[in-house]
């Protein structure tokens, strides 16, 4: 009798093997020996932790798929040392009610005053929530669109970014974008207004756009589209990367 119980026993865990069951295997002794909860009540917190950690690993999935340049969430961020972010409003924007409505996010502000970091911070969120999310440069962007377009694959790549549930296109002004761009970043920005959610940071004031853009209209048409329904965070404070430098004066 002993002997089929340890068969049986051994059976059932090349089973759960074989079936990548590994929550299974690792809580299945702990149950085994509980003579006081049922069947079913054992089966029901075994398949709890399978899909606890099936949810959590497909979460962390997300994450690296969003090609974030670094993981930075919220909680890291110094908002003793930037005055001018509304705390509150960022933590508000992390629970994710404006991809619900297709809004966008503006983060306006000059270099290093951690436009890319809060940038990351609700990416972060929104990909462990299952929303599919991308970071990319705008330099990275505009780059992909054109070599698409010289090897007659525009249409795909403008499919492939239009589709993410949140896009975040990082430093838009840091460098002039040439005619040709300008007008492929319209196609995107169009695909994706009132459908899905953008965040776009920038060095650049609104009034200043036509300063980066070669036709004025069609700045004036990407402006239009990014802002209307949006969240506008201005950064007015010193540069985050120099905060240590900046304390010790």
């Amino acid at each position: 009798m002993i002997v089929k119980e340890t068969s049986n026993y051994l059976r059932l865990k090349e089973n759960l093997e074989y079936l990548k069951l590994k929550q299974f295997i690792l809580h299945l002794d702990e149950f085994l020996s509980d003579r006081n909860t049922s069947l079913v009540e054992a089966l029901l917190k075994l398949t709890d932790y399978e899909v606890d950690t099936k949810r959590i690993n497909a979460a962390n999935q997300m994450v690296k798929t969003a090609a974030f340049p670094a993981l930075k969430d919220i909680t890291s961020f110094d908002f003793s040392f930037q005055p001018s972010i509304d705390e509150r409003q960022i933590k508000d924007l992390c629970q994710l009610g404006f991809l619900e409505n297709n809004e966008n996010i503006v983060f306006l502000g000059s270099s290093g005053v951690g436009k890319t970091h809060l940038s990351i911070s609700i990416g972060i969120e929104a990909a462990r929530q299952r929303y599919s999310t991308y970071f990319i440069k705008c330099s990275n962007l505009l780059e992909n669109l054109k070599k698409a377009q010289d090897e007659n694959r525009l249409e795909a790549r403008l499919k492939h970014y239009a589709s993410y549930r949140l896009l975040i296109i990082d430093e838009l002004g840091y460098l002039p974008i040439s005619e040709g761009d300008e007008r492929l970043l319209f196609q995107l920005i169009d695909r994706r207004y009132e459908k899905k959610s953008t965040i776009v940071s920038t060095n650049i004031n609104f009034s200043d756009w036509e300063s980066i853009f070669y036709d004025v209209r069609i700045a004036n048409a990407i402006l239009d589209r990014i802002l209307h329904r949006c969240s506008i965070i201005q950064i007015l404070g010193e540069s985050y990367r120099l905060k240590d430098i900046v304390k010790s004066e």
